[in-house]
């Protein structure tokens, strides 16, 4: 079992690219990098955690999707052509108290 020995932000413009069927691609923002340790402190590794909560070697991944990469563009060139289009945002009305 691996432990988590340190998590970062992840600067903007780093994407976590997915395949999703034989020829279907789609790239997630990166959240977080976390740094991981064997138990027996021999091994270390980062991940990446995308938008959709998912990294490389989750066990919980119920798409059955498979990583491909990391891929960083500058945040002015615009994201990857597969990139997850962005949430659509509320409008940040204030809710009455009760």
């Amino acid at each position: 079992m691996k432990r988590i020995v340190e998590i970062v932000p992840a600067r903007p413009g780093w994407y976590a690219r997915w395949r999703l069927a034989t020829e279907s691609t789609r790239c997630y923002q990166v959240s977080l990098w976390a740094l991981l340790e064997e138990a027996d402190g021999t091994g270390r590794e980062v991940i990446g955690v995308d938008c959709a909560g998912q990294w490389p070697g989750a066990e919980d991944d119920p798409t059955g999707a498979e990583f491909i990469r990391y891929l960083f563009k500058t945040p002015d060139s615009g994201p990857p052509e597969d990139a997850e289009p962005p949430a659509p945002r509320s409008a940040g009305f204030p809710v009455p108290a009760s």
